[in-house]
């Protein structure tokens, strides 16, 4: 008798951020859930600490801080669009993301400071900075 398929419940944390595209691996999901960047309704929690519909997560990316509510569970990672199902963003962290995006894109870049090699007078300015000849 072939097992039916039934609709998922509940799932593995870890599982679940792989499946919706928030790291590549489950592995990275769990190192970011050891290190407490990943937050179950509003507590720490473990890889293995199961995600149901309906649960809060607030997931901490570099410099960018997702609030989601769960709206689905998948056993496997998809497209972009149908991983983009599985979970809802508030509209405040939505604000918050894209005003990080403009201040990332109006904020001087490092590398328009930087000529390219130091000239002559240039190391010899930073000899005499040194204390040196």
């Amino acid at each position: 008798m072939p097992a039916e398929k039934t609709p998922l419940d509940k799932m593995r944390l870890d599982k679940w951020l792989w499946a919706a595209r928030f790291f590549k691996t489950r592995s990275l999901a769990t190192q970011a859930i050891d290190h407490g960047r990943v937050k179950l309704n509003g507590e720490r929690a473990k890889p293995a600490r199961e995600v149901k519909p309906g649960d809060r997560l607030e997931v901490h990316l570099g410099e960018v801080n997702w609030t989601l509510t769960v709206r689905g569970l998948s056993m496997q990672r998809g497209p972009a669009p149908v991983a983009q199902a599985l979970y809802e963003e508030a509209p405040a962290s939505q604000a918050r993301r894209q005003q990080q995006v403009q201040d990332r894109k109006l904020a001087a870049s490092p590398e328009a400071a930087i000529k390219g090699r130091p000239t002559k007078r240039d190391r010899r300015q930073l000899n005499r900075l040194r204390g040196g000849e």
